[in-house]
Formats: C-alpha cells, sequence, structure tokens
C-alpha cells in the first residue's frame, strides 16, 4: 500500500510543480514516446534474461504492492514455534520433529503460526535443517556450514530480480535519449515549417528524454529498492531461525536458544524480553 502512496506522491508533486510553473500537461501527453521507451525497455530487459528471471522479476514488482514488511508479531510467531520445537526435541529428542518436519502443514507445532506457513522459504528453511541434523548427526560447525550455504543460496537468488530491474532503470535514460533523437529526426524533416509548429515537435521530443529520467529514477529505480528491502527481511528472519537452531546444537537449553534467536532480531521490531515471555507462557 504504501507503494501505492509513493506513486502518487511522485506524480502529484511532478505534475503540481508544472502546473504551477504554467505548464500545459496536454505538451507531456506523447503517447509515441511511451512505445519507444518502455518498449524498448521491455525487449531490452527480455534480451537479457532467461524465462526464469523474467519470472522472479515480474513477480519482484508484485510484492512491491502485496508484501507486508514483517512487524513484531510476525518475529513472535516465528520465535515461538522455534521455542515450541526445541522444547519438543529438549524432552522426546531431536527424532521427534522428523514427523513435524515432514509435513508441516498438518504439524501442531506449525499450524497455529499463520505467518510461518505461508512463508515458503522459511518454513523450508527450518524444516530442512531439522531434518539434517536430526538424520546426519552433524557436529555444530558443520550443521552452521550447511545452515550458511542455504542461507547464502537464497539470498543470491533473492537479489536476481533486484538485480534486474535495477538494470532496467539504467537504461530508460538512454532510451528516453533515443526517444529525443528520433524526435529531433523527425523535427529537422519539418524545417521549413513556421516557429511555433517546430517549437512544438522539439517540446514533444524533450519529452522522451523526461519521461526516461522520470521512469528509471522516480518509479523503477525504486521499486529495485524495494525489492532489496524485502530480501533483507527474508534473510533477516532466516538468520534468527539460523540462531536459535545453532544455538540449540551447541548444548544450550530451548530458553537460551531462543533469547538468542531474539537479539538476533532487527532492533526494530524485536520483541522485549518480557513481551516474548508472556507470549511463549501463553502459549
Amino acid at each position: 500500500m504504501i507503494a501505492i502512496v509513493g506513486i502518487f506522491v511522485v506524480i502529484g508533486c511532478i505534475v503540481g510543480g508544472y502546473l504551477m510553473e504554467g505548464g500545459n500537461l496536454s505538451v507531456l501527453w506523447q503517447p509515441a514516446e511511451f512505445v519507444i521507451i518502455l518498449g524498448s525497455a521491455l525487449g531490452t530487459f527480455l534480451i537479457a534474461s532467461p524465462l526464469k528471471v523474467v519470472k522472479q522479476t515480474m513477480k519482484g514488482f508484485s510484492s512491491a504492492f502485496t508484501v507486508k514488511t514483517p512487524g513484531k508479531n510476525e518475529y513472535i510467531q516465528l520465535l515461538r514455534v522455534l521455542y515450541d520445537l526445541l522444547a519438543l526435541a529438549k524432552h522426546e529428542g531431536i527424532i521427534a520433529l522428523e514427523s513435524h518436519a515432514n509435513n508441516p502443514r498438518e504439524s501442531t507445532i506449525f499450524g497455529p503460526y499463520p505467518f510461518v506457513l505461508k512463508n515458503n522459504h522459511l518454513l523450508n528453511f527450518i524444516c530442512d535443517n531439522v531434518k539434517t541434523y536430526a538424520m546426519a548427526g552433524m557436529e555444530p560447525h558443520e550443521f552452521e556450514t550447511v545452515m550458511d550455504i542455504d542461507i547464502d543460496t537464497l539470498h543470491e537468488e533473492e537479489l536476481v530480480p533486484a538485480g534486474s530491474i535495477n538494470k532496467i532503470s539504467d537504461s530508460l535514460p538512454a532510451l528516453g535519449i533515443v526517444a529525443c533523437v528520433l524526435g529531433v529526426v523527425l523535427t529537422m524533416g519539418q524545417i521549413n515549417e513556421p516557429p511555433e509548429v517546430l517549437g512544438h515537435h522539439i517540446g514533444a521530443a524533450l519529452v522522451g528524454t523526461f519521461l526516461g529520467i522520470l521512469s528509471a529514477y522516480g518509479f523503477v529505480a525504486p521499486f529495485a529498492t524495494n525489492v532489496e528491502h524485502q530480501v533483507r527481511d527474508q534473510h533477516s528472519l532466516l538468520i534468527v531461525a539460523k540462531t536459535a537452531l545453532m544455538s540449540f546444537a551447541l548444548g544450550w537449553a530451548p530458553v537460551l536458544a531462543l533469547e538468542a534467536a531474539r537479539r538476533a532480531v532487527p532492533n526494530s521490531v524485536r520483541p522485549s524480553f518480557e513481551e516474548l515471555e508472556s507470549a511463549v507462557r501463553n502459549k
């Protein structure tokens, strides 16, 4: 929702300022310039990107409007899931977690926490690493290495859409110049026309440069930054899960492992010690 507000703020301020200076909005309406710039940007993106990257990037664009930033409540859900898993492993052994990790959507541990169930990467990370630790009997440093590989791989893959969107943004100002040059070429073909006609054509050509720069820095580049923030949020969730699992593998009690995981939560959304304790006690 905040992304939609930002789009309206950008458009409103630019159009409002233009009108305050006595501008004529009809001059800015140049459909041919839109076709040249946006169509060429889409074409260059398709040339540069495999089909998998195209799908990931389209998903990244849409996520700016649909994905909610994890807040304190979402982190409390994650911490409670981790505590329930570790407490069960403490009392009944790590093997007791296999049934929950194999079928998390039917699990009594994961079931009460919809945020964790809906986040496929987070859910798979927890379940895969619980099963790996239960079956392989690894040393803690080996377990940490496996989790780090998992996190790094996911992080790199999730950054692909942001990189692709940034490349589109980088190309738009140049494509705006292309549209402007084409407009100038057309203007030169009508050099015998009166000054007011030539002025109109030159103004239309310059709109191409304006649209290219505005599209790049007013819309597309901010979308890339939005996706990067989402990747950081996802990375933070995985780090919290890794901290709890790693602490337990080192032999820490579930309560201490939970506290270590709480401190891995970003400070802006980190629940206090009392808030988390109350949530666990209520459970």
